[in-house]
């Protein structure tokens, strides 16, 4: 099975303190005719100028209507997308209770204590979410991934070992991969949508229509 990936949110070790507050991190299961038929669709119904499409294109208000077919039951992704979610405070508030056995300062300086310590690389959520993609579908397990610098060589390897079923992992330019760009749109959208609920404004619709693809503990069901 080839699972084509991308995030949303990705600072690398630094998780609080930066431009976001949630990583979000999606798989898809689509073939590159059906991602090129999502991504054409999108456009048709958006009309947007623009040569590569995001997520934000799809959170304009004037185009919800576009933002719940595609999250929809009828829509391109039911059934074929899964997309995980975390909170980076949580995420920090959780190594640092299991190194320190509590938080008793701020959360900056834990960040940079153990970005120090630790072996580079280390707290970026992006590896254990890379692990958890290949355990979430059956069998094994092809990543075709938008390109990332942290992934390096020497960890591409590394997440082979610690996942036997993770067969390939290559990177590629989502610009020419619609379906790492279809993996894109619901990564950046789910990311969004987690952070306006932190911020205090849930939109309880389209948290209904993301349901049913996040997987893992998250803001939502931990």
């Amino acid at each position: 099975m080839e699972i084509a990936c991308d995030e949303s949110g990705s600072e690398g070790e630094k998780l609080v303190g930066g431009v976001t507050a949630v990583f979000a991190h999606a798989g898809v299961s689509l073939s590159e005719a059906e991602a090129s038929a999502c991504v054409e669709a999108l456009r048709q119904m958006i009309r947007s100028p623009a040569l590569e499409y995001k997520a934000n294109h799809l959170l304009r208000t004037k185009n919800r209507w576009v933002l719940l077919w595609f999250l929809g039951q009828d829509g391109p992704l039911a059934g074929r997308a899964r997309v995980q979610l975390v909170d980076k405070r949580r995420y920090l508030a959780s190594r640092v209770r299991a190194e320190f056995g509590s938080v008793t300062g701020p959360l900056e300086l834990y960040n940079d204590l153990l970005r120090a310590r630790g072996p580079r690389g280390a707290l970026d959520p992006l590896f254990p979410a890379i692990l958890r993609a290949v355990a979430q579908w059956d069998g094994p397990v092809s990543i075709v991934h938008d390109q990332q610098l942290s992934l390096t060589g020497g960890r591409i390897q590394r997440l082979k070992e610690l996942a036997p079923r993770l067969e390939s992992l290559t990177l590629v330019d989502s610009q020419h991969d619609a379906r790492v760009q279809v993996a894109d749109f619901l990564a950046g959208i789910a990311r969004r949508v987690a952070e306006e609920e932190l911020n205090g404004k849930p939109d309880r619709e389209v948290i209904e229509l993301l349901m049913p693809f996040v997987v893992g503990p998250t803001m939502w069901n931990a």
